[in-house]
């Protein structure tokens, strides 16, 4: 179908991971990439997909300028998996509710994509949930600056995918980007973020 992902819809989206197994699909291939000598560390984001009445939104956080890490980025809600989460799930959900102040009640999980290894070395799941709307956030202040919503239709849309190089001190790096205006102001999605939204439109454009 021409412009499928006009019309996606909730129900589209529980159908689709209901029959996740059954899909054929794969996640978008890793560049080579620089990690850190740390030790791995689990961590989880949710990809909270909000129907509002003029279709499905991606709620997205801008972090804080002054953050030692990432600063300024824009990326899911989430963090490290704690031992007391018991799953990742529950790692997206807590973290999410810190920072972002929405509550568990709106939220319906839909399934988890394949972990995704992020060049600092966090093995992150992402889960993909519904999220009904007249819900209030409270974001936290320290952490977060901005909490704001993407169009699915724009992000599932492949002629938005851009794929840049980044220049550094050990070679380049490519990456993808999305970069997204609304009104005066640009939101450059990029890095891990970008690529784990690319790997939600590897499967649901699979089969189609």
């Amino acid at each position: 179908m021409s412009d499928w992902y006009n019309t996606l819809h909730a129900h589209h989206l529980r159908e689709r991971f209901q029959r996740f197994n059954e899909i054929e699909w794969s996640p978008e291939p890793r560049e080579d990439v620089y990690f850190t000598e740390r030790e791995p560390a689990e961590a989880a984001v949710l990809v909270p997909l909000v129907a509002r009445e003029t279709g499905l939104h991606v709620l997205l956080t801008q972090r804080t300028a002054h953050l030692n890490d990432h600063a300024g980025q824009i990326s899911f809600p989430g963090g490290r998996c704690e031992p007391e989460d018991g799953t990742p799930i529950e790692t997206a959900l807590r973290e999410t509710e810190e920072e972002t102040g929405l509550m568990r009640r709106h939220i319906e999980v839909l399934g988890t994509l394949p972990i995704y290894r992020t060049a600092t070395n966090f093995l992150v799941t992402p889960v993909v949930a519904l999220v009904q709307p007249h819900f209030e956030l409270k974001p936290d202040a320290f952490e977060v600056e901005e909490v704001f919503e993407v169009p699915l239709a724009f992000l599932m849309n492949p002629a938005n995918h851009q794929k840049q190089v980044l220049q550094t001190p050990k070679g380049p790096r490519s990456y993808f980007a999305m970069p997204y205006q609304q009104q005066s102001k640009t939101y450059f999605i990029w890095g891990a973020t970008a690529t784990m939204l690319r790997n939600v439109y590897h499967f649901l454009a699979a089969e189609r």
